[in-house]
């Protein structure tokens, strides 16, 4: 049992140093409380800490004055919509949640209404018509990153319909969601998670959800022709990325491991693909995609760019630029994109709530030097000190592939190589040729989109998570918070 620590200056208090089971026998009353401490890797345990008082009256006013503090904690949730998806990762999220988070939950006096989904965009499809959103405090998903994406689908598409504003339309500033998200980790990389809470723990997500934290994300929207598509939190990947995904979806019965086989596939066969890139330069703001700092909770460049963003958001923001080449993989990072595979991730400075993504263009270059930049996401080098790759920071872009540009423009190329350009068509349509393809898909947070040309936008702090970011490790302050009480 643990000691009650530091003495308490409520009057008849006395920390005991002796075991619980000693002190019953003299002590009257003896009360428990349930209270937060960290642990290492950002990981959060409860802790169960017992006081004695021999005045049984004074006992019962300390209960109900503690109950009153907990009480008046408005960023608590009560009522909570949990969706569990029982086939993401290892198939262990409905355990998970039974076993380590639902005692929790119950302990918090935190209820709950329990959706098990039952198909794919099942969760997607509830919070878009039938579930009775002002019943609920928030909204925590059970899964992994895909779980994670249908909710947030459901939820900003809901609260776009609500505030009368058209989700297709590219230009239209979006109703930021007034539920909190919360995710229990338990899919195959669970990336979101890593990068708001700094471990994927189910116990640490449960806690940071009951005690109330929020961490404010920005989300991507992506059109193609005034034609929405899907949300992106996280990576956006064009290239090396896109065709990962492609073949991995033809592996799905590997699991996991799919994934390590088609990464070495692609890096093999090293395609790359002509397009245009054109982006919106975000200016004013503070933080830079080579930084040393990282964003941290509380991070300041969240808040003063996030604010900078409030205020200009009727004001033009620049001049487009545009750029035409030959590239790997088009990434588009709107956090770091940190996992346990890639601690660092694939932009280690970018920021969750700063109103911008980090567009990163790796030009075509050879096996050798493009292994470079790979391992590079796992060393403490600078992941964008080499000369075929540039990294911008953004507030929009938008990416035309070569075989989507105007017929003009194909006319001018062909005149200028006509042989190669018909050759090129013949490996188009008879691709066991092994010729590189003319064109390749957009990884969106694990998902394929099904056009190539997009416009991409990104809307600053449009959600919330019950999250506070990955906290320094030298942080002590609030290293323990009560958040239920009971009397033994």
């Amino acid at each position: 049992m643990y000691r009650a620590g530091p003495r308490c200056s409520w009057p008849g208090f006395d920390s005991c140093s002796r075991p619980f089971t000693a002190c019953l026998s003299r002590l009257f009353s003896p009360v428990s409380y349930l209270s937060l401490t960290r642990c290492r890797q950002h990981r959060w345990r409860c802790a169960e800490v017992t006081f004695t008082c021999s005045d049984g009256p004074l006992c019962q006013h300390w209960i109900s004055s503690i109950r009153e503090q907990l009480a008046t904690i408005t960023s608590r949730p009560k009522h909570l919509l949990v969706y569990i998806n029982p086939y993401g990762g290892k198939r262990q999220g409905k355990r998970i949640y039974e076993q380590k988070v639902a005692p929790l939950f119950a302990q918090a006096g935190v209820s709950t209404h329990v959706i098990v989904t039952e198909y794919a965009n099942h969760a997607r499809d509830h919070l878009k018509t039938e579930a009775e959103l002002e019943k609920f405090d928030g909204v925590v998903c059970v899964g992994g990153d895909g779980m994670f994406s249908e909710i947030i689908h459901g939820l900003i598409w809901r609260t776009q319909i609500d505030n009368g504003v058209d989700p297709n339309c590219p230009d239209e500033t979006l109703s930021g969601c007034s539920l909190r998200i919360g995710i229990i980790p338990a899919g195959s990389t669970d990336c979101i998670c890593f990068a708001t809470v700094g471990t994927n723990d189910p116990v640490t997500s449960a806690l940071h959800i009951i005690v109330g934290d929020s961490q404010p994300m920005d989300v991507c929207s992506v059109h193609h022709n005034n034609t929405f598509l899907r949300y992106s939190v996280s990576l956006l990947g064009y290239g090396f990325y896109g065709d990962v995904l492609t073949d991995s979806e033809r592996k799905r019965w590997m699991g996991p491991a799919r994934y390590d086989l088609s990464g070495l596939k692609m890096f093999l066969t090293h395609h790359y693909y002509e397009g245009t890139v054109s982006y919106l330069p975000a200016r004013g703001i503070i933080g830079t995609p080579r930084d040393a700092a990282r964003c941290r909770s509380g991070c300041v460049v969240c808040q003063h760019n996030g604010q900078l963003h409030s205020e200009r958001a009727e004001k033009s923001d620049g001049e487009w630029r545009t750029i035409r080449g030959k590239f790997l993989a088009i990434n588009a990072a709107s956090m770091s994109c940190a996992c346990p595979r890639s601690p660092k991730g694939l932009s280690p400075a970018a920021h969750l709530a700063d109103g911008t993504t980090d567009l990163i263009l790796v030009r075509k270059c050879s096996r050798f030097d493009f292994l470079r930049h790979l391992l590079r996401h796992t060393s403490k080098d600078d992941q964008f000190d080499l000369t075929f790759v540039e990294v911008h920071r953004v507030r929009r872009f938008r990416f035309m592939p070569r075989h989507c540009q105007s017929d003009s423009e194909l006319e001018l190329d062909l005149q200028e190589n006509s042989k190669h350009q018909i050759f090129s068509q013949i490996c188009r349509d008879h691709p066991a040729c092994g010729c590189a393809p003319a064109y390749s898909s957009w990884n969106c947070d694990g998902e394929i989109l099904t056009h190539t040309a997009i416009d991409v936008r990104v809307h600053c702090q449009l959600i919330n998570l019950f999250a506070r970011g990955i906290e320094e490790p030298c942080l002590s302050v609030d290293a323990h918070r009560i958040f239920h009480l009971e009397t033994l």
